[in-house]
């Protein structure tokens, strides 16, 4: 298994990720999570629809719960051939009471708490501290990635601009 130094930050210091590096134009990878329910969830599943990931450090930060909400409204808009998910290393009964408390409908969230799967298949698993790196990967219905958006500063929102161009491209 891989690791990549200096592609992201925390508050400046920088990190260590580990895993498969993806690319734009590669197989997206599959990966097994747990639902809120603790239900385990493939990728795979979603084969045949245009998939946002967010991989978020944990919902109950500032800026990763502004983000799975800013998803979570964008998300009524972009049709129903549309899914986004937003993993995180968060317990499945915290991401179900989060998602009760914060009124997110449209965003699966899912846990990678288990065996990081995803974090170690996309190369987002943050050496040291067990959490994901802040990235966004916009898959098309064939399960290309078309956009992996690494957001350098884990602090930081995404760009959602670019993700929601690239989701409409694709829709």
């Amino acid at each position: 298994m891989g690791e990549r130094s200096e592609l992201v930050t925390m508050k400046g210091a920088p990190l260590t990720l580990v895993g498969h590096e993806v690319k734009a134009g590669d197989r997206a990878p599959d990966f097994t999570c747990v639902d809120k329910d603790f239900k385990p969830v493939s990728f795979s599943a979603y084969r045949g629809k245009v998939v946002v990931i967010a991989s978020v450090p944990s919902l109950e930060t500032d800026v990763c719960a502004t983000e799975t909400r800013r998803f979570n409204t964008e998300a009524a808009g972009l049709g129903k051939d549309v899914v986004v998910l937003a993993i995180s290393m968060d317990l499945p009964f915290a991401q179900k009471r989060w998602c009760a408390a914060e009124g997110v409908e449209r965003v699966v969230t899912l846990s990678d708490y288990q065996r990081a799967s995803f974090g170690e298949a996309y190369g987002v698993l943050i050496k040291g501290l067990r959490l994901l790196a802040r990235a966004v990967f916009v898959v098309d219905r064939s399960g290309v990635i078309r956009l992996v958006h690494l957001v350098p500063e884990i602090a930081n929102e995404p760009d959602y601009d670019t993700v929601l161009k690239a989701v409409k491209e694709l829709t």
